[in-house]
């Protein structure tokens, strides 16, 4: 834990989320609550509510070892339009003039939507997440239609 900033006897939220990328570069870890348990044998306490935050802030994906068994990746190692494992994720698309809507496994649109968002594809004007859809609305049909082609 050097060069770990604490203030006011917490680590700071930055702090926290690099060591928690640093964890998920260096092992395939599959649970929230292991990622909770090797945090505090670092000696860093947090809250579920606050660790769901910054995995959802870090934008991690699940994926699928050789056997199946899913466990944290980071996404800025994984771009949604090319890599193939993002596309594993999308169980369906659909296609609404300048929309698509994708349908994932729950939990995972709002990971793909800040995948999508730090991208910042100009031909992405936003994204809308529930637990396991997610709108994308782009620039005009034509570029609706290609992302589309793409997914399947």
């Amino acid at each position: 834990m050097q060069g770990i900033y604490i203030k006011r006897g917490k680590i700071m939220k930055r702090d926290r989320q690099a060591v928690i990328k640093q964890m998920i570069s260096r092992d395939k870890i599959g649970t929230q609550e292991e990622i909770k348990q090797r945090l505090e044998a670092e000696g860093i306490t947090v809250t579920q509510a606050t660790l769901s935050r910054d995995l959802r802030e870090i934008g991690l994906l699940k994926l699928r070892d050789e056997e199946g068994k899913l466990y944290y990746s980071l996404s800025e190692h994984v771009l949604p339009s090319l890599d193939p494992t993002v596309k594993d994720y999308v169980k369906s698309v659909s296609r609404a003039q300048f929309m698509l809507v994708l349908h994932t496994e729950l939990g995972e649109a709002d990971v793909l939507a800040n995948i999508i968002d730090s991208d910042e594809n100009p031909e992405i004007l936003g994204t809308v997440a529930g637990a396991d859809t997610l709108l994308v609305i782009c620039k005009d049909a034509v570029v609706a239609e290609r992302l589309e082609s793409e997914f399947h």
